[in-house]
């Protein structure tokens, strides 16, 4: 696997940045995270130090996801957009999902990244 590389030495840099952000929004409001979201978030912050940006898009969105579905509508059986949308998040939130929609969907004639990029 060529393109795989050891952790960067931008690592602690990162780390030190996402925890700072982290404490900065717990800071400001007591909200509590679902046990997934929780979990899901290491994963975030193990992929956004390793550089793994392409990782942190697809999981950041799917923190969101879980967190809405586990504290704020439990029995919501319909799709993120419909989520979003239901709970009226703005259009950041929708750009994420998009970007997240075609990085997990394939399409053909326009893939969303390359393996050279």
């Amino acid at each position: 696997m060529e393109h795989l590389e050891p952790p960067s030495e931008k690592w602690n840099i990162r780390r030190e940045y996402f925890e700072n952000l982290i404490f900065e929004y717990e800071e400001k409001g007591s909200y509590l995270v679902s046990e997934q979201a929780c979990a899901l978030i290491a994963e975030v912050q193990s992929c956004f130090c390793a550089g793994a940006w392409i990782t942190v898009i697809i999981l950041a969105f799917t923190v969101i996801d879980a967190q809405l579905r586990e504290t704020e509508l439990l029995d919501f059986k319909g799709n993120s957009k419909q989520l979003l949308k239901r709970l009226g998040f703005d259009a950041r939130f929708e750009k994420l999902r998009l970007r997240r929609n075609e990085l997990v969907h394939i399409n053909l004639d326009s893939p969303a990244i390359t393996v050279d990029q």
